[in-house]
Formats: structure tokens, C-alpha cells, sequence
């Protein structure tokens, strides 16, 4: 799976990160005012609304790369094996899919490594897991032997409870 560079092109990148069209609506007022409580830009709200209902709806790969400008970050399934990796938290996503979280003390290539004693050591692998795991360590083989991509660890920020209590919202 070798990535392809593409020239950046002129104009509005997509807001999506995959195809999309203009539609006009007519809604509600109060509506329209649930729907910036979401998120202020409306079409950003009703994505982030019906993400879960394309789950059943639309069938994903295991792992891809989820687009925005000239950036890509890998998305998967929630993978149980991922979690129980000492250095790996998976960050939920409102569509079901999660995105790869490593802590300061574990790097990217250690990463893979794991990912490769997993997939080729581990017999209590999940078949659908082990796709998954097999499909990020393509992701990240490519990506390192590529000429025109560079591999970029960045941090996000987590707030977890002290106590066995859910964080509530403000």
C-alpha cells in the first residue's frame, strides 16, 4: 500500500476529508439553534450527529488514513489488543472507529515493532483484530519508506477521573 503524493491544489480544501456536496435545507429554528449548540458550522453538527448511524451504514477498512490538508492521521477500529498494549490508549471516535494514542515513553517505531510481535507472535488474536493490526503496521511500513512522508508524533490532551466517576461535561 504505497502512498501517492498528491500535488496540493488550488482552491478550499475539502471540509471532510472525503467527497461532499452543497445541499440547501429548510429547518426549524429551534433546530437550527440545536444544531449550532453541536458544533457552530450546521453541516460540521449534522455529520457529527449521524456518524453513528453510518457505522451500520457504511463499511470501513479495519485502519485508514483519515485526510485533512496535507496531514493524515490513522484511524481503526476499537481494537481490544491495541488497548491492552502497555504505552497504547485507543481515543474513541463519535462514529465507532478510534484514533492511536501512544504515551511519552513509547515511540513510533516501537510501535510497530510491537504491532509486528503481536501479528505474528499473539495466538489469542482476534482474526478481525489481527486484520486491523496487520492494516496499521502496511499504514506505517509505507509511510517510513516512503520519500515524501514524514512520520510526526504529536500529543493530545486527556482529562481522566481520579476517581471511578465519568468526567461530566461543563
Amino acid at each position: 500500500m504505497p502512498f501517492k503524493l498528491i500535488k496540493a491544489r488550488r482552491g478550499r480544501p475539502q471540509k471532510f476529508g472525503r467527497p461532499s456536496r452543497a445541499v440547501t435545507l429548510t429547518l426549524p429554528d429551534d433546530v437550527i439553534a440545536s444544531l449550532t449548540g453541536v458544533d457552530h458550522d450546521i453541516s460540521r453538527a449534522v455529520v457529527r450527529l449521524t456518524q453513528p448511524l453510518l457505522k451500520d451504514v457504511v463499511t470501513r477498512p479495519p485502519a485508514e488514513l483519515s485526510k485533512y490538508g496535507d496531514s493524515a492521521v490513522i484511524v481503526t477500529r476499537r481494537l481490544p489488543a491495541l488497548n491492552r498494549m502497555p504505552g497504547v490508549s485507543l481515543v474513541p471516535l463519535p462514529d465507532g472507529r478510534a484514533l492511536i494514542s501512544l504515551d511519552d515513553r513509547m515511540s513510533v517505531h516501537e510501535f510497530e515493532l510491537k504491532l509486528c510481535d503481536a501479528i505474528d507472535g499473539s495466538t489469542d488474536l482476534e482474526p478481525w483484530e489481527r486484520s486491523a493490526m496487520s492494516s496499521i503496521r502496511e499504514i506505517l511500513k509505507s509511510a517510513r519508506l516512503s520519500k515524501g512522508i514524514t512520520v510526526h508524533q504529536r500529543n493530545i490532551i486527556v482529562l481522566q477521573s481520579n476517581r471511578r466517576r465519568r468526567i461530566a461535561e461543563p
